[in-house]
C-alpha cells in the first residue's frame, strides 16, 4: 500500500517532466521503488517458507538494468562497462533473486575500488562439455549462460579466497555491513541449479562468474526495453475501491488521464452503495481485498449478487492472496500490489474485451 502510490506518482511525474536530467532521477526512483516492492515480496515469501516465482528471465535485460543503476549511483571514479552479446540465451528463475545476487557482486566490486577503477559486467552463452564438467563437480553437461562481474580493485588474498563463500565471512570493516552475503548468493544460484566461480589477484582485481542453466538454446534473444502501453479508454466508468486515499487518488488520476471516468469508494459498503446507484454506468470495479468495514471478499460476493456479469479486478498484496482464492471464480483477474500504470491500464484493457 505504501509503495503503490509512490510508484504511480513517479510514473505520472516522469510523463510531465521535460528536463532530461530530472527524468533520469525519476527513472532511478521508479526502478528502485519497483525493486523495493520485489524485495518486500521476497521477505514475505521467505517468512512464509514459500518459493519465489520462477519464469523465463532475459539475462540481457537484467544486466542492462543493473548497468543503469550502477552507472547512476556508483562513484564517478568507477567506470561501468557492459558487454551484452546478441543472441544471448534466457534462463528460468526468480528475476528478483538473480538481480539481488548480481547487484551484491557489483556492490562488493565497488567497495574493492575505493580509489576508482573499472567494473565490467558481461555475459556469454556456453555449452559445458565433459571436460568442463570435470573441472567443477557442480556443473552438468548442457547449455549455460555465464555472467561475469569483474573489477580492477584491491583483490582478495589467496589465503582468504577459499573462505569468501562461507556464512558470515566478510572482508569489510566492522560497521560497514555485509550486504546480501556471498554465502546467500551461492545459495540462490544453487537453487537455480547453477554455481559461482571466483578468481582474484591482489592489486589487480577480482572476477566472479555466475553459471546458470539456459532455458533456451536455439532462439536468438535480444534486450527488450519495457514497452509503454498505449491502452486508453473511451469514457468508460471505473469504480476504484481502496481504503488508502493516496492509492484512490493516484489510480484515479492515471485512469482519467488515459480516457476513463472514475468514481471512488473507501470500503466495500460504500462501493455497494455507489454500484446500486450507478451500476448501469460502471463498466469495471477495481477493488482492494483488504479493507475495513466491509472487505473486498464480502463486497465482491454482494456485487455478483446484484450483477452476475459484473467485471471485477481484485487488487491484492501477497498476504491477501488467500482471500482472493476464495472469490477467484467471481472475478475476472488479479492485479498485484504495487502495480505500475502500464500494468493497471493493460489489465483493464484485457478484461474490457
Amino acid at each position: 500500500n505504501i509503495l503503490t502510490p509512490i510508484m504511480l506518482s513517479l510514473q505520472m511525474l516522469k510523463e510531465e517532466c521535460p528536463d532530461e536530467n530530472k527524468r533520469k532521477m525519476v527513472d532511478i526512483l521508479e526502478r528502485n521503488t519497483m525493486r523495493g516492492a520485489d524485495l518486500i515480496k521476497q521477505v514475505l515469501l521467505f517468512a512464509r517458507g514459500a518459493e519465489g516465482e520462477r519464469r523465463t528471465v532475459q539475462v540481457a535485460y537484467l544486466i542492462s538494468e543493473i548497468g543503469k543503476v550502477t552507472k547512476e549511483t556508483f562513484p564517478k571514479s568507477i567506470e561501468v562497462r557492459l558487454s551484452i552479446p546478441r543472441g544471448l540465451w534466457e534462463v528460468t528463475g526468480d528475476a528478483t533473486q538473480l538481480y539481488q545476487v548480481l547487484m551484491n557482486l557489483c556492490v562488493n566490486a565497488r567497495d574493492a575500488m575505493p580509489e576508482g577503477g573499472i567494473l565490467e559486467i558481461s555475459a556469454e552463452n556456453l555449452f559445458i562439455d565433459e571436460n568442463h564438467k570435470r573441472m567443477n563437480i557442480e556443473a552438468k553437461i548442457g547449455p549455460y549462460i555465464v555472467i561475469t562481474v569483474a573489477d580492477t580493485g584491491t583483490g582478495i588474498p589467496p589465503e582468504i579466497l577459499d573462505k569468501v563463500f562461507e556464512p558470515f565471512f566478510t572482508t569489510k570493516a566492522h560497521g560497514k555491513g555485509t550486504g546480501l552475503g556471498l554465502s546467500t548468493s551461492v545459495g540462490i544460484i544453487k537453487s537455480h541449479s547453477g554455481f559461482i566461480d571466483v578468481q582474484s589477484e591482489v592489486g589487480k582485481g577480482t572476477t566472479f562468474k555466475v553459471y546458470l542453466p539456459s532455458a533456451a538454446t536455439t532462439e536468438t534473444q535480444q534486450v527488450k526495453a519495457q514497452e509503454l502501453t498505449t491502452d486508453t479508454g473511451n469514457g468508460e466508468m471505473i469504480l476504484v475501491v481502496d481504503d488508502e486515499a493516496s492509492i484512490r487518488e493516484v489510480t484515479g488520476a492515471i485512469l482519467e488521464t488515459n480516457g476513463y471516468r472514475v468514481i471512488t469508494a473507501s470500503d466495500g459498503a460504500e462501493a455497494l452503495s455507489l454500484y446500486k446507484e450507478k451500476g448501469t454506468e460502471i463498466k469495471i470495479v477495481l477493488i482492494d481485498m483488504a479493507m475495513p468495514v466491509m472487505d473486498g471478499q464480502t463486497c465482491i460476493r454482494e456485487l455478483v449478487k446484484i450483477n452476475p456479469e459484473i467485471k471485477i479486478i481484485a487488487v491484492s498484496g501477497l498476504i491477501e492472496k488467500e482471500s482472493f482464492s476464495k472469490v477467484a471464480k467471481q472475478v475476472n483477474t488479479l492485479l498485484n500490489k504495487p502495480y505500475s500504470s502500464e500494468e493497471l491500464l493493460k489489465t483493464i484493457k484485457d478484461i474490457s474485451g
